[in-house]
């Protein structure tokens, strides 16, 4: 069975997409099998992989709502064993549909059962809120990772995020974990930056990452080029980075 993590933060501009398309193409690139899921309905991990979303003819609205099998959906990417189940503006009404199905919180588990065990990693990116699509991540995920830009207000909402983790855990997900806290949007001429590392570090201990994503233009340009930053500029420190918390997830993963 692959690893299913959820990335996920209810703040938005935390680098969450860029880091699930990233990682997922750094995992690759360690020899490992991975699917994106984009459960976000803006769908940048869809575009940032390369894929077009206004020629889908089906997505991953069709797995939630209509209960369409994901093997029907997922499309192969140009980056080597990485995959995607991809996201559309149809994702947008999702929510409101999802309420009066039976099981709406399990949607998503139910339609990845059968596919997750042909991929090593599964990476879902969520959408910036904690409603019903973020609620069918956490049920479906063995871990998250939290993406914490390191700028002022970083701890903001955070507590809310932990105990919407506390309730799937405790009721519907008693399996979920927490694999980490990225630091991201680091910036080491700012001050500001490396206090808030101590106050994440202070509050999150050893569930830190020791890797720390770089304020890094060349990372921000890599998805409107429709490709990962090891494709776009391989030699920058975004792509070095990614590479690092890679070899940090496999490990934390075998734990």
């Amino acid at each position: 069975m692959g690893q299913i993590i959820a990335v996920t933060n209810q703040k938005g501009g935390v680098a969450k997409t860029t880091t699930v398309i990233n990682l997922a193409d750094a995992l690759v690139r360690a020899g490992k099998k991975v699917l994106v899921v984009d459960l976000d309905p803006q769908g940048n991990a869809t575009s940032g992989l390369g894929i077009n979303r206004r020629e889908l003819t089906s997505s991953i609205y069709q797995l939630l709502i209509d209960g369409d099998k994901a093997e029907d959906i997922i499309l192969p990417t140009n980056f080597g064993e990485l995959y995607v189940l991809p996201a559309d503006i149809d994702l947008a009404g999702a929510e409101l549909e999802l309420a009066p199905l039976e099981a709406r919180e399990r949607r998503l588990l139910l339609g990845l059962q059968y596919v997750a065990p042909v991929f090593d990693y599964l990476l879902i990116d969520c959408p910036p809120s904690l409603g019903l699509l973020t609620l069918n991540a956490l049920t479906a995920a063995e871990s998250i990772i939290i993406p914490v830009q390191a700028e002022y207000y970083a701890l903001e909402g955070l507590q809310q995020l932990f105990a919407t983790f506390m309730k799937v855990r405790q009721s519907m997900n008693p399996r979920l974990n927490i694999l980490g806290v990225l630091l991201t949007m680091y910036d080491a001429r700012v001050n500001l930056a490396a206090q808030v590392v101590d106050q994440v570090k202070q509050h999150f201990g050893d569930l830190v990452f020791s890797v720390v994503i770089p304020r890094n233009v060349r990372l921000s340009e890599a998805p409107s080029h429709g490709m990962p930053i090891s494709y776009y500029d391989p030699k920058s420190k975004g792509a070095a980075t990614y590479r690092l918390l890679a070899e940090q997830v496999i490990e934390r993963t075998k734990q």
